[in-house]
């Protein structure tokens, strides 16, 4: 078995085009291999942001031959009146490399089996492997020199070698060898005998080429830092990413800036330092201090230079940051309120002044009135006019909670503004006050309700202000807060606050719209959409730990959107059902019934014991109670049903009889029906 390398040498990638560029290559090797009928074991992508390199193990020098039937034109065509082979017939053999006598007849055409030869891996690597690069997708791809061809740096080097020999290719202007470069400030001229040396060769010359053992170098590293100290790094996985990329052989650095810079918001100044700067911030005992961690791509002892550069960014960026705040901590936050009509919210939906009253409103719909939760409606978006959340966009919400505490705002409106943006992530912390999760849920929905209500719901890869991500971040809210919540009720009442208006739509014309449009939202045509959107969502982030079968008959027998944590109860109770016969019932009576019956039980029209056991076992049924215990119920009542099927023929000839006991099957379906469609299980 054999090994492939391949190293593309170029000048420093963009990092966020590089993880990307790692799929679509590892993507393109395999289908290569595999549509070729070759076989290899694995297919490994290596990184930095100055090499794309491939590893291809266990690999097939000689691709299978593959036995193929190959069909030609009818017989009559193929020959002529004397048995012989007419120019079609002859046209096919030439075409296909074969003889007259390889052909035979099936079904009245012509047959034959060919052998198609498997590939050279060589011949297979030289044709293949320049397109494969040059058909990686990214953004700002550039030409150089007098290429035609783009890619998104100039390349420099290539590297292509089989076990020990050169497989030759060539990339637009670059031919390539077995010569690699070292790290910038290292060794230069590498000599690749063959694949297995690469990682260990590029590692003595200062490249981590394998970007997961770089990775975790840069965390082990920027704790072996830290502990000096006595500290921890704060890092996100965003963080780890960029530094990953933008090294080829990590070297922290400790820099130091002014204490005074600590009296900022703690998310302002980590924010600063994490996402504007790609520096590890340093908590000690649990409290942010006035040192970070810098990642050097660095070779050497000096680094003063580079700390007091580090130093001198992240003074400039703070000295902004404290001017913002003064600024605008000149004014309460509640003065911004107003200011907030000038930013639009969305086209056609009004200005965030006007999302912040349907906030409120849509807030007082879920729970009545509350002060607090009025309050941190009215607030939440009010830092958006503020000169610090307009330079630092990722902090809203945060400087909101900041400066609500400073116009001495009520600390549950506080953190309310704080955490109705949450969770910021599918993953992430959800709301731990009632403020953040009512206000939250109220930002979200009306989010939703604006991108249906414009006809721009989430298709494929395209998800307009996040919709997926709101929907999960309101389920899990709900969910984990055992908010009773009827999200149906929400989502009408949010259809019918939002306004709709046109550029160059006359006043009238902007009346008889909107009019227009809350009557079609209202109606449920878009409604049904986000209900059906929200299903969805909920079906799917349930599924890991319930039977999608479960989750469809739970949600198909009551909208799950009237209480979730209903929903839920239900889910987990026909999750533990071990009853055959209730089944069979259950699906029976549904079988049974194409249209339900909308006319009442008559008890003086039973005719047989079975019907009048079967109407009294079905009143006897409370659900009232508990899920567990209606679904005890339901197991107690089965032998009344079966019973009835048994000694009961449901179509009699006397139509009011018949009626009677369709009925009578309608209610008993209805009493299924509180828990599950057991049609589904």
């Amino acid at each position: 078995m054999s090994k492939y390398l391949l190293e593309v040498g170029c000048e420093e990638l963009p990092y966020k085009f590089i993880p990307s560029a790692i799929e679509q290559l590892k993507s393109s090797f395999e289908n290569l291999l595999n549509s070729n009928k070759t076989e290899f074991e694995k297919v490994l992508v290596y990184a930095t942001p100055r090499r794309l390199a491939v590893i291809i193990s266990g690999l097939e020098k000689e691709g299978k031959d593959e036995e193929k039937i190959v069909k030609g034109p009818i017989k009559k065509v193929a020959y002529d009146e004397n048995g012989n082979l007419s120019k079609a017939g002859e046209g096919f053999c030439k075409k296909n490399g074969i003889t007259s006598d390889d052909l035979y007849i099936e079904d009245d055409y012509i047959h034959a089996k060919i052998i198609i030869k498997g590939k050279s891996v060589i011949d297979l690597l030289k044709e293949n492997v320049p397109n494969i690069i040059l058909k990686l997708q990214g953004s700002h791809f550039m030409r150089w020199s007098s290429n035609d061809e783009k890619f998104s740096r100039p390349i420099r080097w290539i590297v292509s070698i089989l076990d020990g020999e050169e497989v030759k290719i060539k990339i637009i202007d670059k031919e390539s060898s077995n010569i690699s470069r070292g790290h910038r400030f290292s060794e230069q001229n590498i000599l690749i005998n063959n694949p297995d040396e690469y990682l260990d060769k590029m590692r003595k010359a200062c490249v981590i080429a394998d970007q997961n053992e770089r990775r975790d170098l840069i965390i082990q590293r920027a704790k072996e830092e830290a502990q000096k100290l006595g500290a921890e790094p704060y890092y996100t996985d965003d963080l780890l990413e960029e530094v990953t990329f933008i090294t080829e052989y990590p070297v922290p650095a400790v820099c130091e800036f002014n204490p005074d810079y600590l009296r900022l918001p703690e998310e302002l100044v980590v924010t600063v330092m994490a996402v504007h700067q790609r520096y590890f911030a340093l908590y000690k005992d649990g409290k942010l201090i006035n040192k970070f961690i810098t990642m050097t791509n660095y070779l050497g002892n000096d680094f003063e230079n580079i700390k007091a550069g580090n130093v001198r960014v992240i003074k400039a960026r703070l000295d902004d940051a404290v001017f913002f705040f003064n600024e605008d901590t000149k004014r309460p936050l509640s003065s911004y309120v107003e200011d907030i009509k000038g930013i639009t919210f969305q086209k056609g939906m009004g200005t965030m002044y006007d999302k912040a009253q349907r906030m409120v409103k849509l807030s007082k719909l879920m729970i009545g009135n509350n002060e607090t939760v009025e309050r941190t409606a009215l607030l939440a978006k009010a830092d958006l006019a503020t000169k610090l959340v307009f330079e630092f966009t990722e902090l809203q919400g945060f400087i909101g909670a900041d400066y609500a505490r400073v116009s001495g705002e009520k600390e549950a409106v506080a953190e309310g503004i704080k955490e109705h943006y949450f969770p910021l992530n599918a993953d992430g912390e959800i709301a731990k006050t009632l403020e953040g999760q009512i206000v939250g849920i109220a930002d979200k929905i009306d989010n939703i309700c604006a991108v249906f209500a414009e006809g721009k719901k989430p298709t494929g890869s395209s998800d307009p202000l996040g919709v997926r991500r709101a929907a999960l971040g309101i389920i899990r809210t709900i969910l984990a807060n055992n908010l009773k919540i009827d999200l149906a009720l929400l989502i009408n009442e949010a259809l019918v606050l939002l306004p709709i208006s046109k550029e160059g739509e006359s006043f009238v014309d902007k009346i008889k719209s909107a009019a227009g449009s809350v009557v079609s939202r209202a109606s449920g045509l878009v409604s049904g959409e986000i209900y059906d959107f929200f299903i969805q969502r909920l079906i799917i982030f349930l599924s890991e730990k319930y039977s999608k079968n479960v989750l469809e008959a739970c949600a198909e027998s009551k909208n799950p959107l009237f209480d979730l944590n209903d929903y839920v109860e239900r889910v987990k109770v026909v999750s533990n059902l071990n009853s055959p016969q209730l089944l069979e019932s259950a699906n029976r009576v549904i079988r049974m019934l194409k249209d339900e019956s909308k006319k009442a039980v008559k008890p003086d029209l039973f005719v047989l014991p079975a019907e009048k056991e079967l109407y009294e076992s079905i009143n006897t049924l409370d659900e009232n109670i508990s899920y567990q215990a209606y679904l005890a119920q339901l197991e107690k009542i089965n032998p009344s049903v079966e019973k009835f099927f048994n000694d009961v023929l449901v179509m009699d000839k006397d139509e009011n009889v018949k009626e009677n006991r369709l009925a009578l099957l309608t209610l008993l379906k209805r009493k299924y029906s509180h828990i599950a469609d057991f049609s589904k299980l």
